[in-house]
């Protein structure tokens, strides 16, 4: 696995470790987290998706890291670069803990793994997946400078629950890092 980890006042973005499994089980396991990512999962469910996160390091340059609270050393969530097989967008994408919400953590860890798209990936665009009724989750891209736009699927066994990818190109995103610097 790549030696990364993205630092940011208050986290740490790695790449996942057995040891977040405990507090990624309990993300799994709840139900409004969970509302707009596939539903709620099992242990064994959740073992399953947490070692697709793993094993996406071993096979793409990046894939969603950990996101660690660096006053507690807690995993909170994650949050990062997704481009599964057959993924419509390279997204940006991010899930955290309910307790973890509402503290500026995701937009905290988007920014960081945005500009890891741009910067090091060398990606032109990033895009993030969101259902039309997750205002959550659209309420964090609008902050982060995304807009809306077409509606899409995902593959496989996702496809029936229609999203929306909203996004931004390269250029919109540096034209609003000072933006971005005022708010942190």
């Amino acid at each position: 696995m790549p030696p990364i980890q993205l630092e940011t006042p208050r986290l740490l973005l790695r790449p996942p470790r057995p040891e977040d499994f405990p507090r990624f089980a309990e993300f799994a396991a709840d139900p409004i987290t969970m509302e707009h990512l596939g539903g709620v999962q099992s242990e064994a469910d959740a073992w399953r998706s947490f070692c697709t996160l793993l094993g996406a390091w071993h096979m793409l340059p990046a894939a969603m890291f950990s996101v660690i609270e660096k006053s507690s050393n807690q995993w909170i969530g994650r949050i990062g670069p997704w481009t599964p097989l057959h993924w419509p967008v390279r997204e940006v994408g991010w899930g955290l803990l309910r307790s973890a919400e509402g503290k500026g953590y995701g937009f905290e860890a988007a920014v960081a793994s945005m500009d890891y798209a741009f910067d090091v990936l060398g990606w032109t665009r990033v895009d993030h997946l969101i259902a039309d009724a997750n205002v959550r989750s659209q309420a964090l891209a609008e902050r982060l400078g995304s807009r809306p736009g077409e509606e899409t699927r995902m593959p496989g066994s996702l496809a029936a629950h229609p999203v929306r990818a909203w996004g931004q190109d390269r250029a919109t995103w540096q034209a609003g890092a000072a933006l971005r610097g005022a708010r942190d």
